[in-house]
């Protein structure tokens, strides 16, 4: 039986909340509670990591708070153009160290980033579950980013995201217009092979 929500189409059964999910860059220029906020952390909270280090680490801002104009100008002119009329920006830390179970120093992490990665998941689906949708951006100013949050030197800056709500997409230049639909994924026989890797 496949699955489908927002004319995308699961090749297996899945929860309809992963076809729900999508980026969206049309927001609807509303404000968020610090509680909506921390619902969606919350979340991000519970993901796995590796000897359940949990290295994650975020700094938001919410619209119309204090730090909004400071985390909107550490995002490349493109994302600003559209991530100003989001609810709230977060940015994604990780640890790059960590303190194995029985030892006394720490040690490089290996899997910090991959880590994050999983919390980050976690807070997009339950952005989604609740009403929100979040995009993840790459294109930030990292050095910046790292000096004005204060960002520990044992810490990378992974990455940012804007959550909000979904506004009307005529607010976009015609370009992204065109774009703005939840996007498809390859196929599972493209990304998936048994025993070793093959290219599809």
């Amino acid at each position: 039986m496949t699955v489908q929500v927002n004319s995308r189409t699961a090749e297996h059964p899945i929860n309809p909340l992963f076809l729900e999910r999508w980026s969206p860059r049309a927001y609807a220029s509303v404000e968020i509670s610090q509680a909506e906020v921390f619902e969606i952390l919350e979340a991000a909270r519970w993901a796995p990591s590796a000897y359940n280090a949990q290295p994650w680490h975020f700094v938001y801002a919410r619209r119309g708070g204090k730090d909004w104009e400071k985390l909107l100008g550490l995002l490349n002119e493109f994302n600003r153009s559209w991530a100003s009329r989001a609810s709230a920006l977060i940015f994604v830390l990780s640890r790059t160290s960590l303190l194995p179970p029985g030892a006394k120093e720490e040690v490089p992490s290996y899997t910090h980033s991959f880590d994050a990665g999983a919390a980050w998941g976690a807070l997009a689906l339950q952005a989604a579950y609740s009403g929100w949708q979040a995009h993840g951006m790459a294109g930030i100013d990292y050095e910046r980013a790292r000096t004005e949050l204060g960002v520990p030197a044992n810490y990378r800056v992974e990455a940012a995201v804007a959550i909000g709500r979904v506004g009307d997409k005529a607010q976009l230049p015609e370009p992204l217009q065109q774009r703005e639909a939840p996007s498809h994924r390859k196929a599972l026989s493209e990304i998936v092979s048994e025993g070793r890797f093959e290219a599809a």
